[in-house]
């Protein structure tokens, strides 16, 4: 697929390229006509908007499945999926990656957690044997039909076993052929300088508001040598501090009067479900 070479590009420009986080169709559309250059498909989000619960593994490979294909179907930049630990052992991390590239995806990011996984950034996490995840790498690689789809590699180490054995599992995941890795949780500057520094491929920042990795920004990110930041939850804080302020407003008050600045002009919210496109389509197929 192109969007898997663009992705591929992308990563090894090594710029610490700004890629959002989405939960849904509509998102992604808001993401790429903002500019973005690729958009990131969030394992927590999506337990958090579909299913209204938190990111503890409980969903499954085909409601992200679904997910990602139904954002593939109105946006066209590259799609990184979270597709946890892979929904199983290697055998079904296998079936995942055939699953997700079908429905769009061009990287797939795959964590060595236990399942059911935790989000990065809570406490009382636990990963399994590395050998267990260097299967699922391989897996994962003789999966994909093109070859170009981008395996992205997760540990969840720095917080059970600290910076230098989550390096060396990194290591090993790049061994067995992953393209990308992802070191989640450094807590510092400093942790955050050293992964790039120890590893050659392409690396991955996650920066959580509120949680356990500081956020320097994208100039500095890029100094340090990593390739994409992402900022996985980003609009789906965003809209639910909205939707608190206008609909406490809307109970308290019988209005939205006071708030009416925080919602979109219904005009907006047309464009970004580009009702035109819809319009002209109609009025081409018109009997």
């Amino acid at each position: 697929m192109i969007a898997c070479g663009r992705l591929k590009d992308l990563l090894a420009r090594r710029a610490a390229v700004t890629v959002p986080g989405v939960a849904n169709a509509l998102f992604a559309r808001v993401v790429e006509d903002i500019g973005f250059e690729a958009v990131y498909v969030t394992g927590a989000g999506v337990a958090n908007m579909l299913l209204g619960v938190p990111d503890l593994g409980l969903t499954t490979m085909t409601e992200i499945s679904d997910t990602v294909a139904a954002i593939a179907d109105v946006i066209s930049l590259p799609i990184i999926v979270d597709a946890d630990t892979g929904y199983g052992n290697a055998v079904n991390c296998w079936r995942t990656v055939r699953a997700l590239e079908r429905a769009g995806a061009s990287g797939i990011q795959i964590e060595d957690q236990v399942f059911p996984k935790k989000c990065g950034h809570f406490g009382a996490k636990a990963v399994i044997a590395k050998e267990e995840m260097v299967q699922k790498i391989k897996a994962a690689v003789d999966a994909r039909h093109d070859p170009l789809l981008q395996i992205i590699a997760r540990t969840d180490a720095r917080a059970i076993e600290g910076l230098e054995r989550a390096l060396d599992r990194a290591e090993a995941y790049i061994a067995a052929g992953a393209d990308a890795t992802f070191v989640e949780a450094p807590t510092d500057l400093e942790e955050l300088a050293r992964i790039p520094q120890a590893l050659h491929v392409p690396q991955v920042a996650n920066i959580v508001f509120g949680g356990k990795t500081p956020d320097p920004g994208r100039d500095k990110l890029a100094e340090l040598g990593f390739s994409i930041v992402l900022y996985a939850n980003a609009a789906l804080q965003a809209a639910l501090k909205a939707s608190y302020d206008v609909l406490r407003a809307l109970k308290s008050e019988g209005s939205f009067r006071s708030v009416a600045d925080r919602l979109a002009p219904f005009e907006q919210r047309q464009h970004a479900v580009a009702k035109e496109e819809w319009d002209a389509r109609e009025t081409r197929y018109r009997v």
